[in-house]
């Protein structure tokens, strides 16, 4: 009886495992199609690009282009000068509160120091650093 038992579930099995075993094959069989279709890559280091997806600009086209990039060019010499003024006059009132600092230290105690010069010194360091800052900017820079 047990031999029958075998048989029966293997029977059973083969014919529930036969779509599977199938459905498998002929999805082998569609990946090899799929992979056949592909076209081979000449040049491994080179990828294929289409002509028609990245056509090369005729010469027209090459001087529109062109005249498009002069005509949104700025010229930057305008804002530099502006910049270099503000530097220059900003580096002036700087010099200006350096000796009038120096002029109130010297009036003062070498224990005390005025609400004035703690002040001034904060305007000085206030302004040296917006000087810093502008001579590192150059407008139109790359």
């Amino acid at each position: 009886m047990q031999s029958s038992t075998r048989w029966f579930s293997r029977s059973l099995l083969r014919r529930l495992f036969r779509p599977a075993r199938a459905a498998t094959g002929v999805l082998a069989v569609a990946a090899m199609l799929a992979m056949a279709q592909q076209a081979p890559n000449r040049n491994p280091d080179k990828p294929y690009i289409n002509p028609a997806a990245n056509p090369v600009p005729d010469k027209n086209q090459q001087m529109a282009l062109q005249e498009q990039q002069r005509e949104k060019s700025v010229d930057y010499t305008g804002a530099n000068t502006e910049r270099q003024k503000q530097i220059a006059s900003d580096a002036a009132r700087l010099l200006q509160l350096a000796t009038e600092l120096k002029k109130e230290v010297d009036k003062t105690d070498k224990d005390t120091l005025s609400v004035n010069v703690i002040r001034k010194a904060e305007m000085i360091e206030k302004l040296a650093k917006g000087v810093k800052q502008k001579m590192k900017v150059t407008a139109g820079a790359s």
